[in-house]
């Protein structure tokens, strides 16, 4: 390690910032080639052949179509380097069960009091069916369904994360949906892991597979034997699952095509070092997940660079942490808050934090960002664990169009439409004009033989 960490400063104060981070954001994308050596090397011993990731996940999604189960298989032993068989793709109720027997009290007590947080809020801004009767004889409804089935795709490579599991299924039990799919890699990380079989457990989840990567996006959108197909799949993953869920939505809903996670801080001359620099290490450590501060103090500026400097070898994941912020990072300099906003807006961020005194003073002037944290002691982490919103939030600047996933997301709406005589009589002459300017006579003869005007 060197003796001063270093991290990319731009000063945003003259010239076009955006151009300047334009190569982060396209690293950052979906659509990028970011893998690593080893993965690269994975592929060529898989394959027979340097294939690009789009090129892997289209050769996986074919076989998994064609031949099923037996894909599965054969490519988790390939990709994950574990052995399932048949019989052991479905964690069974014994292991849930037992897992949920030997876990924490404290961690089984945190996970109850998260998931009621979640449940009230997903429950409290879910759709409800509305009724409009617009002229006599005329009712409308929008009516909301819940999905029937929906797979959660929860991550195994290089932690285990319950949070996951609380972020997507109690939404979409909130919801109403009856059928959740848990898949997941068999590694300590991912299936095998007592923390995440708890979890289920204590949701109620009974179907966990232990499968992962674009192979399980693959069985879940397709169907396998043993799998029957989901209606929607949500759930982070790495640079295949986003380009797998990617290439089967059409087949199925997803909730996006994730890229690496990022934070944006806005800071002032009010904002403490120590905290500001601990909310970009806590990004830092996705590795890769982009860090960015965005300041119109220097002194702010500054303190943070230094916080950071002493705060990175504290940390458990320190060489990712470390290469994450050297390859992902900046701390920007601009002329006033209303360039950060500007600049914020630009970058459209999954996370925002406004770090500022009196935060909600931007709020009005801040349009794009995945979820908005307010105030200094507002960290995004309580985003990721306890407050309630989902983590599942949009990335790569999809936030000027895309929103987090949350319980609506599991609902599918539909129109219902009921005419009584009197209705289609009020109507009829409408539908007459339009259906003679569209040559369309059996429109409009539908309406005329019910009225005895034809």
């Amino acid at each position: 390690m060197s003796d001063r960490f270093e991290i990319t400063r731009i000063d945003a104060r003259s010239g076009d910032p955006l151009a300047l981070l334009a190569p982060l954001r396209e690293k950052l994308s979906p659509r990028g080639d970011i893998v690593s050596e080893a993965g690269r090397q994975r592929t060529i011993e898989v394959f027979g052949e340097p294939l690009s990731p789009q090129q892997v996940v289209t050769r996986i999604l074919q076989r998994v179509r064609v031949e099923g189960r037996a894909a599965v298989l054969e490519l988790t032993e390939k990709l994950d380097r574990a052995r399932v068989d048949a019989d052991s793709l479905r964690v069974s109720p014994e292991k849930l069960a037992e897992a949920h027997a030997q876990a924490s009290p404290e961690f089984l007590a945190s996970v109850r009091r998260i998931r009621e947080n979640v449940r009230q809020f997903q429950e409290a801004i879910l759709h409800q069916d509305v009724s409009i009767e617009r002229a006599p004889g005329i009712r409308l409804t929008q009516r909301y369904l819940p999905l029937q089935r929906i797979g959660v795709c929860v991550p195994g490579g290089a932690a285990a994360y319950p949070s996951t599991l609380l972020m997507t299924v109690v939404p979409a039990q909130a919801a109403g949906v009856k059928e959740i799919a848990v898949v997941a890699p068999p590694t300590k990380f991912g299936a095998d892991n007592p923390d995440v079989l708890a979890t289920c457990h204590e949701l109620g989840v009974t179907e966990v597979l232990r499968m992962g990567g674009a192979q399980a996006v693959g069985a879940l959108a397709y169907g396998i034997e043993g799998v029957p197909r989901v209606d929607k799949i949500v759930g982070p993953g790495n640079l295949f699952v986003a380009l797998a869920k990617k290439q089967v939505y059409g087949e199925v809903d997803i909730d996006s095509i994730a890229g690496p996670s990022e934070v944006v801080v806005i800071a002032d001359e009010t904002t403490r070092a120590d905290f500001t620099a601990a909310d970009l290490l806590a990004q830092a450590e996705h590795a890769p997940g982009a860090s960015i501060l965005i300041t119109w103090s220097e002194e702010t500026l500054e303190r943070t660079a230094e916080e950071l400097d002493r705060r990175v070898r504290q940390l458990s994941r320190c060489e990712l942490t470390l290469q994450s912020l050297r390859d992902f990072g900046s701390l920007i300099l601009v002329r006033d808050e209303h360039q950060a906003c500007e600049l914020t807006n630009l970058l459209a961020p999954e996370h925002l934090h406004v770090a500022i005194d009196e935060p909600r003073r931007l709020l009005g002037r801040l349009h794009h960002a995945g979820a908005i944290f307010l105030g200094n002691w507002t960290p995004v982490a309580l985003g990721d664990y306890v407050a309630g919103p989902s983590h599942v939030l949009p990335t790569s600047g999809t936030a000027t169009w895309a929103s987090g996933l949350c319980s609506n997301d599991f609902l599918r709406p539909g129109s219902v439409i009921e005419y009584d005589e009197q209705g289609l009589a009020h109507d009829a002459a409408d539908v007459r004009q339009l259906a003679d300017k569209e040559g369309l006579t059996a429109h409009r003869s539908s309406v005329d033989v019910r009225l005895g005007t034809e």
